[in-house]
């Protein structure tokens, strides 16, 4: 398997982002996380195509509130390593891989939060290890079974067309801030090659989009087990995401889980709601789950 391994020094002084990099050997492969603080976890799954920078916001008020606050890097994304070969990754690989580092770890009880396809690998992971998790924060995502929106598609789309994903580029038009050029650079740093994006490309393309494609039973039945769900829930989604649009995607969530209460709008922000109002988010969860 050839591996494309980010050299450090993009890493360097990125905005925002002071945390010392951890490292495990999964599998063969040197994954990355973030881990910060002491207490119960809060364990932080990252979307598609960013890493876990998008969570350095959200790090500083959690781990005041006493918590250790955990952002792995799937395989193919931030300082973790990445096979270049875009057939290696798969939904079951992604949610696999960070079970065992979960598991290195030694999470238990975790509230774990997720966005984007953190969704469909932190919910599955959630319901499938009940003794690691112990809340849920739901953020702009879905469980893809089969059924995805005309604004996935073009996404989807445009990311088929484009292997060499413009990161920044797509970042930028997710968000409802304008972002510094610095921040840009730091959502491209882990990919400086076209080699280096395969696990970026290829996520998009690893969406079930008819109910028979792989992944759509995996994703039904982490749904159907979230309708037993006693544990608390928080579903927060943003009032300007085309992908998942509040508040229909939203409710999904909260029709399907007893805990979940009424949805939370949160203002301002797009689908990258964690760079938009990544403080305030930060708050509701220490709010509603702490």
């Amino acid at each position: 398997m050839d591996v494309f391994r980010t050299p450090d020094e993009r890493f360097a002084g990125l905005p925002g982002y002071p945390f010392e990099p951890r490292y495990a050997e999964v599998d063969g492969l040197r994954l990355h996380y973030v881990d910060e603080g002491e207490g119960r976890a809060v364990v932080c799954f990252h979307g598609e195509p960013s890493w876990s920078y998008l969570y350095r916001k959200m790090v500083p008020p959690l781990r005041s509130g006493g918590y250790r606050v955990i952002c792995p890097d799937y395989a193919g994304f931030g300082r973790s390593d990445k096979p270049v070969q875009r057939d290696w990754y798969t939904y079951d690989r992604h949610v696999e891989l960070m079970t065992r580092l979960l598991e290195e770890l030694d999470v238990r009880d975790a509230i774990v939060v997720v966005q984007d396809w953190g969704g469909p690998i932190g919910l599955r992971w959630a319901v499938e290890n009940p003794e690691r998790a112990g809340a849920l924060a739901i953020l702009n995502t879905g469980l893809f079974t089969g059924r995805v929106s005309k604004g996935f598609m073009a996404w989807r789309n445009f990311a088929e067309r484009n292997p060499d994903l413009p990161v920044g580029f797509v970042i930028q038009g997710a968000t409802a801030t304008e972002l510094p050029d610095e921040v840009v650079a730091a959502y491209e740093a882990p990919f400086p090659t076209p080699e280096s994006k395969a696990g970026a490309a290829q996520f998009p393309l690893i969406v079930p989009t008819s109910d028979e494609a792989v992944g759509a039973a995996e994703m039904k039945r982490a749904l159907e087990a979230l309708r037993s769900w006693d544990k608390p829930a928080l579903v927060a989604f943003s009032d300007s995401d085309p992908v998942f649009p509040y508040p229909r995607a939203g409710q999904v969530f909260c029709d399907a889980i007893p805990t979940a209460g009424e949805q939370v709008k949160i203002e301002g922000a797009a689908h990258f709601l964690q760079e938009d109002r990544g403080e305030e988010i930060a708050e509701r969860i220490l709010e509603r789950l702490g």
